[in-house]
């Protein structure tokens, strides 16, 4: 990748890889609020970058070239990043001899596996936006995805654990069978053109991924550079699905400048530099995986080491020990299951120092053990959402126990956070109310859907996170509820009103609610009150199979009740919070049993 001339690399050189080490350890100057109102506004004495991703990647290149880069266990591939740079440009120049062009949407769909690592960036080094496609997604929603952002590309795995991605391909593109690589035509996928599967079998219709990587040829090859050069950071580069609270899926469309900058800030947080190894068993579908996790690894020039294609608790402790790992990402239930584990004490995890936890509250005695046990005494809390790209607050690698657990730390650099009520007015400290961000990193919107964006982004650049939450005198914020009913169960996000919508389609069903209860395994367990059309009867096991293979399994509600009716206000509302306290009542009162 020999995009940047020598001056150019010189100045990136600075502004990238500068070191600011009087305040590295807390990511920047202490910011607190003012005048006694819930406000606060990000350290800016380390200028934002206004590069693109592969400026940033050919710049750590150029510095770290020999030095490791990637390793995949489960496949047993490393990548030097002189190497995972060529596999890049051999993607990259094959994605350009498919005709795809700078601004396509091409998805991927896949577990944690190398070729997922070099689509993220051989997609951003021709200007392509990557549709980041959840592996756990089934028929109607990875339909959905698809034609929502008019993927005109898919690179996609054949099967992992229970799903069969070619097969669900196979049900809504019937046409792959007929048709030659590249030239699709599908009745419910109008968009698509091309499908590039994983693995070394042959498909009808498909390209194998090698295959793709070997017909870039020398005119491709050679417009790599005047295409990198031609990009803007500010160019949409990336689209990740965030469940809606009002129906169907939104995609949150992101920026280079938005994502680079993200990643640079959380992870000089946290201390980053070419020596530390980060374990990554958090999916890359997701923002903390591919923001945090890869992007984090590369701005520093770190090392990225993925135990599996997906979370195991013991391949992520044996991978820590095997390779040295300096840091480690998680959510609390992760964490937890790790130090369960029955061989816990004979992995050697000493080499650990730092990480996030995120996705849900830690409880306090997990983060006593994580820090005392994992020999993590510099593990900070990260808040955000996939809208702003995601971390608005982390902790400090020095913050003591208390602001870990109850907290989620610190505004970040170049970040404005403040308090409202419902009128719109800012809060006095320690008051509660909605968290609303602005700054770099919000989200260019929403993939084609203005009127949520208008939701969700004010005029006034703010974003409503819909989260409820609480700024104290020395600027630590405590999140404190949810707006909405959003349930994060074990660090999924998952929003009611997409299931409910789903169940509806149900013939039998005539009203239906969805919601979280209290689960000490995951934070919060899905269950549904329903209420069936007259005259007819119904199974949790019917509900059960009816959604299996539809949605995604963790979406599948665990608590199954069926009611004559369900409790309404006077306007006709749902009144959740009642049927949330009967449900967490009834199954204290049966020791949480089915």
């Amino acid at each position: 990748m020999t995009i940047l001339s020598e001056s150019m690399a010189g100045q990136l050189s600075v502004s990238l890889f500068e070191r600011n080490d009087a305040a590295q350890a807390s990511g920047g100057a202490v910011v607190a609020p003012v005048d006694g109102k819930s406000y606060v506004s990000g350290d800016r004495s380390v200028p934002l970058r206004r590069v693109t991703i592969p400026q940033m990647f050919a710049e750590t290149v150029s510095r770290f070239g020999p030095r490791e880069a990637a390793v995949f266990r489960a496949s047993n591939r490393r990548f030097t990043y002189y190497e995972l740079d060529r596999e890049i440009d051999r993607l990259a120049s094959g994605l350009l001899a498919l005709g795809l062009e700078k601004g396509d949407r091409i998805g991927i769909w896949s577990p944690n596996r190398p070729e997922w690592l070099i689509t993220q960036f051989a997609t951003a080094r021709i200007g392509l936006i990557m549709v980041n496609i959840n592996p756990a997604y089934r028929l109607s929603e990875v339909e959905y995805a698809l034609n929502k952002v008019g993927c005109k590309a898919l690179i996609a795995a054949d099967r992992f654990r229970k799903s069969d991605y070619l097969g669900m391909l196979a049900t809504l593109a019937p046409e792959l069978a007929a048709c030659r690589p590249g030239a699709l035509r599908a009745e419910r996928l109008p968009a698509l053109r091309s499908v590039v599967r994983l693995g070394s079998e042959k498909t009808p219709g498909m390209f194998n991924f090698e295959e793709v990587c070997e017909i870039g040829g020398p005119a491709q090859q050679m417009r790599l550079d005047t295409v990198t050069r031609a990009l803007d950071p500010d160019d949409p580069i990336n689209i990740q699905f965030t469940s809606g609270t009002t129906g169907s899926p939104k995609g949150a469309t992101l920026t280079h400048y938005n994502i680079v900058n993200n990643a640079w800030f959380t992870v000089r947080t946290m201390g980053f530099s070419e020596s530390d190894r980060l374990c990554i068993p958090v999916p890359l579908y997701h923002c903390f995986g591919m923001v945090l996790g890869t992007l984090g690894c590369v701005t520093a020039g770190a090392s990225m080491v993925f135990p599996g294609e997906a979370f195991d608790a013991g391949e992520t402790l044996a991978a820590v020990s095997a390779e040295r790992c300096t840091a480690v990402y998680g959510v609390p239930t992760m964490f937890i299951a790790m130090l369960d584990q029955p061989d816990f004490r004979s992995h050697d995890v000493s080499s650990l120092r730092t990480g996030i936890m995120a996705g849900a509250p830690c409880p306090v005695e997990v983060m006593r053990r994580v820090v005392r046990d994992m020999h993590m005494p510099e593990v900070t809390i990260g808040y955000g959402m996939t809208e702003t790209s995601p971390i608005s607050f982390q902790s400090a690698i020095d913050d003591g126990l208390e602001e870990r657990v109850s907290t989620v730390g610190r505004i970040h650099p170049h970040v404005e956070v403040k308090i409202v009520d419902e009128t719109g007015a800012i809060v006095d400290v320690g008051v509660g109310g909605e968290l609303c961000t602005r700054g770099y990193s919000v989200m260019r919107g929403y993939w084609s859907d203005e009127e949520r964006t208008r939701e969700a982004i004010d005029v006034g650049g703010w974003m409503h996170t819909g989260d409820l939450a609480e700024i104290d005198a020395r600027g630590y914020c405590s999140i404190v509820g949810r707006v909405k009913d959003m349930v994060i169960r074990g660090g999924e996000n998952i929003y009611p009103r997409e299931i409910e919508e789903f169940l509806y389609r149900h013939p039998k069903i005539a009203e239906v609610q969805v919601f979280g209860v209290p689960d000490e395994k995951y934070g919060e367990e899905l269950a549904v009150w329903i209420v069936l059309q007259p005259g007819e009867s119904a199974g949790e096991d019917e509900i059960r199979d009816y959604c299996k293979g539809a949605i995604a399994h963790y979406k599948v509600p665990r608590y199954i009740r069926f009611k004559d009716a369900l409790p309404m206000t006077v306007t006709g509302k749902p009144q959740k919070f009642l049927m949330r306290e009967e449900m967490a009542e009834e199954l204290q009162q049966a020791g949480g049993a089915r």
